[in-house]
């Protein structure tokens, strides 16, 4: 028996980390930009702050990202750290391009100023919600036939300053993940076996 739902859980339980990449991608440009437009108009967010930002990166500027990164990552790790870390810059350089995720502190802050009962909850909201444009942005393009992987190359505090510098970002944005997309290797989604822990333990059910 089917249900409605089954197609939508599909796409979630064959939602991949893809890292053979190419600079390749199956649908248009402009396919890519009406999916993530959807997704920044739709996704749920806290009282309907809307705090999402989203910037896409093809081409040079996907390639400059990632030099940027390079950089920022050499200069803000240790000398070990950068000859691990760097080598996954040159596979997701090689990709089609990245989605720079954000949140816009200007909005969170005025939220917080108008609920100040709840202001100190903001920040946790912020982090929810910008998560489930990251996995739904992922889940789509992934259905459309990309490849994708998200990287959080934020840690080193010079990639965000960086990274709105050269774009001319606000400054109020800030940098919260970055999903690389492209052409899976050999044209499909390398899949990688997974583990599960018992789900028992991790769903509790009460009044069934």
């Amino acid at each position: 028996m089917s249900f409605p739902a089954d197609p939508f859980l599909s796409a979630i339980e064959s939602r991949v980390s893809c890292y053979g990449l190419r600079k390749e991608s199956p649908i248009l440009n402009t396919r890519l930009e009406g999916i993530i437009r959807s997704i920044i108009q739709h996704a749920p967010s806290a009282f309907n702050v809307q705090s999402t930002r989203a910037v896409i990166l093809l081409e040079d500027d996907h390639e400059a990202l990632w030099d940027v990164a390079d950089s920022c990552l050499k200069e803000g790790v240790s000398e070990g750290a950068y000859a691990y870390l760097s080598r996954g810059i040159v596979g997701f350089k090689r990709a089609y391009g990245t989605v720079l995720f954000f949140e816009d502190e200007a909005a969170l802050e005025a939220l917080g100023s108008k609920n100040a009962s709840v202001s100190h909850m903001v920040a946790e909201w912020s982090h929810h919600s910008n998560g489930m444009h990251q996995v739904l942005v992922w889940t789509a393009l992934q259905l459309e036939g990309l490849g994708c992987n998200l990287q959080h190359y934020n840690f080193v505090p010079s990639f965000g300053d960086e990274v709105r510098q050269r774009w001319k970002i606000p400054d109020t944005w800030s940098l919260q993940a970055q999903l690389v997309f492209g052409a899976p290797e050999a044209g499909l989604v390398r899949k990688r076996e997974r583990t599960y822990l018992p789900i028992e333990g991790r769903l509790v059910v009460f009044g069934a």
